[in-house]
């Protein structure tokens, strides 16, 4: 996926090409629900996506800073803005169909 040495601030700003940050925690069931979901849209979108995962209780600032109050919760970033927003385990089709509806047309 990517470098986490990085900022999340940083890269969300800094990529070239829009960020999918999947907010998640250990012990939330729908989060592993939907990690094979993330991992198939990274490979989907493979050259056009950067995907992240955020666990939440280790960045507890990020998640605070987007209120993020359920999880999963995936955002798409561009230039540094939230352009998408995707509460709870979405099948893959419909996931993609929201970053689809949602992808910079600037890309």
């Amino acid at each position: 996926m990517v470098d986490l040495h990085k900022s999340f601030e940083d890269l969300i700003v800094q990529s070239d090409k829009p960020v999918l940050a999947d907010f998640w925690a250990e012990w939330c069931g729908p989060c592993h629900m939907v990690a094979p979901v993330i991992e198939q849209i990274a490979q989907e979108y493979n050259g056009r996506l950067t995907v992240i995962k955020v666990n939440v209780d280790e960045k507890p600032q990020i998640a605070q800073k987007y209120n993020i109050r359920s999880i999963p919760t995936i955002m798409l970033f561009w230039q540094g803005q939230p352009i998408m927003r995707v509460v709870g385990a979405l099948p893959f089709e419909q996931l993609k169909q929201q970053i689809d509806q949602h992808y910079p047309e600037s890309n």
